[in-house]
Formats: C-alpha cells, sequence, structure tokens
C-alpha cells in the first residue's frame, strides 16, 4: 500500500515530531510503499527569511536520515523539487469552494489567534490535496487536527474525478486515537509554535536545560507525586518499558524525590535513547554530498511518479499538450 507524508522544515525537530509521527513513518517504512517528503512549500506560510528556509530544510533531510530513513526502502525528497505539485494544485483549485476553504479549522484557528493570513495559508488545503493526490497515496497519515483537511483532499477528488473523469485515487486517512498529545515544557502541546519543544538534537547542555525547565507544581522532597498531572512522566514514559515504567510510578508514589532528580531521570532516558541517532547524525553533517546525492535521487524517483500522474489530468483536462 502507498503511504504519504510530510514533516513541515519549519525549526528543529523535537521530541513531539518524533513520538507523534517519526516513529510511525519508520515502521510504514519496513512495511508499506512509503514516500516522505520535507514540505518546505507549505512551510511558506510561516515564511520568516529564505537562510533559515534552507537551512531547516537541509537539517531536516540531515534528522531524518539520522534516525532511520532508508533511501532505498522509501522515495524520500524535498517538496519544492518536484514543481508538478504546484500545476496539479491550480487544477485542483477549481474542485473546491471558497465557502469550504473558509470552514478550515487550522485556518480559522491562527486568524482567531492573532495571525495576519496570506492568500498560501487559506489554499494551504488544496496544496496539500495536490501533494496526496499526485501521487496516488492510498493511506495518508494525519493528526486530529489534520483530519479535516485530508477530508477536502478526498472531496476534491471526488468532485475531480466526476466532472473530468476517474483519474484521481481516493485515499484512506491513517489517523491514530490513541496517539496522546506530547506535552511540551509548559505543559501545552509541544510546538515550534509555542517554543516548549526539546530539541533532541541538541547540545547536551541544551538539552539538559530545556528538561530542567519542564513545568512542575511546588509539592516538596518527601510528598507523593501526582502522576496524572506530572509533565515530567508524561514525557518520560514516552521511553520506558512497562517494567521501567511502573518502577519510575512507585517513585512518584512513596515520595522522598525531588523533581530535580525526576528530571535528570528523564534526561539520562532522553541522551541514552537518541546516543546512536547523534552519532549518525554528526557522520551525516560532515558528509552532505551524500545527503545532496540521496535528495538528488529522491527528487528524480518522485518527479517520474508525478509527471505520468500529471499527464493524465492534463489529458482530461484538455491542456496541451494532449
Amino acid at each position: 500500500m502507498r503511504v504519504l507524508t510530510g514533516l513541515q522544515p519549519s525549526g528543529k525537530l523535537h521530541l513531539g515530531n518524533y513520538f507523534s509521527a517519526i516513529k510511525k513513518i519508520l515502521d510504514y517504512q519496513s512495511k508499506e510503499d512509503l514516500f516522505l517528503f520535507i514540505a518546505n512549500l507549505h512551510a511558506l506560510t510561516t515564511f520568516r527569511s529564505k537562510e533559515e528556509l534552507k537551512t531547516f530544510t537541509l537539517e531536516c533531510a540531515i534528522d531524518l536520515l539520522a534516525l532511520g530513513v532508508d533511501p532505498k526502502k522509501s522515495v524520500f525528497w524535498v517538496q519544492s523539487d518536484v514543481p508538478q505539485v504546484t500545476e496539479l494544485t491550480w487544477y485542483l483549485s477549481q474542485s473546491i469552494t471558497v465557502s469550504q476553504l473558509q470552514l478550515a479549522h487550522s485556518f480559522k484557528d491562527k486568524v482567531a489567534k492573532g495571525f495576519v493570513p496570506g492568500a498560501g495559508l487559506f489554499t494551504y488545503p488544496v496544496l496539500m490535496a495536490s501533494d496526496i493526490l499526485l501521487f496516488s497515496a492510498e493511506k495518508v497519515p494525519v493528526g486530529k487536527d489534520q483530519k479535516q483537511h485530508l477530508e477536502f483532499a478526498r472531496d476534491i477528488a471526488e468532485r475531480f474525478n466526476t466532472q473530468f473523469g476517474q483519474v484521481l485515487s481516493i485515499p484512506e486517512p491513517d489517523i491514530d486515537e490513541n496517539t496522546a498529545t506530547i506535552p511540551g515544557v509548559d505543559g501545552a502541546k509541544m510546538s515550534k509554535s509555542y517554543q516548549n519543544t526539546i530539541d533532541f538534537f541538541g547540545t547536551e547542555k541544551e538539552i539538559k536545560k530545556k528538561v530542567m525547565s519542564i513545568v512542575s507544581d511546588s509539592r516538596a522532597v518527601e510528598e507523593p507525586k501526582d502522576l496524572e498531572t506530572s509533565v515530567i512522566f508524561q514525557i518520560h514514559s514516552l521511553f520506558l518499558t512497562p517494567k521501567e515504567k511502573e518502577t519510575q510510578m512507585e517513585k512518584y508514589k512513596r515520595g522522598g524525590v525531588g523533581y530535580g532528580d525526576l528530571k535528570k531521570d528523564l534526561l539520562d532516558s532522553i541522551l541514552n535513547h537518541f546516543a546512536p541517532f547523534r552519532v549518525k547524525r554528526e557522520e551525516l553533517a560532515q558528509n552532505l554530498d551524500y545527503v545532496h546525492e540521496v535528495l538528488k535521487e529522491g527528487k528524480e524517483k518522485a518527479k517520474a511518479v508525478a509527471e505520468a500522474k500529471l499527464e493524465d489530468v492534463r489529458k482530461t483536462l484538455g491542456i496541451y499538450p494532449f
């Protein structure tokens, strides 16, 4: 089954990315026909500078390769390297109404928070639909907050097929209802937008600073700690086996241990878990020719699939050449 997903290069990868998306990506890679791209065109909706976009795009590629993305088992490319996606976006924009786009939750949420939107943010769901439909994705892993965008993609495909002919595949969503929201250091959802992330490829000093800044209550050392409300435990439990988790829970329940020590336990788990990935990342950072070659090969593979589908769409629409 062909699975497609993308990650925005809007900042350094963090624990929220890893546990909510990247681990699932690696699982797909071993079982399915994985198409994975770095969504730098989507990142333009929150564009800050060309230097940051260029740097974050390359670093995202290095990070994903270090974490185990295998270009021999997947198609891995940078979104802008396949311009067919923007051409298809224009064609698909004829198959969705303004009133539909005005219902987009993510657009309304950003506007409500004071974000001044460009037209790109408004039409973001159409570009996302183009990503999916251009590569005939059968399954698309999305978070609950992106479910509506996947529904837009399905609506667009069905409307296009009804009007012009059966050209586009209808994708199915893969939404893991059991995936918990990963809390950031302030207890809110871990997000680059909130600047509350723990970046596992940062320096040990940077990681330690972030971990030690995690919010906690004012309970004394000798008091039992509340597992239900502890952000430290919620994050730490992601790294633990059932037996290790039980041991850690006992520490919280019996008291006699301070939050500083519990944070150090979490820090050790983070550093130990990511140690081999950090070594691999250092190697890749010293071998950028290899990284660029991987992305070049991925671009060619993705373009071949994209152009074949786009030719079908052009012919269906009567776009020259046909």
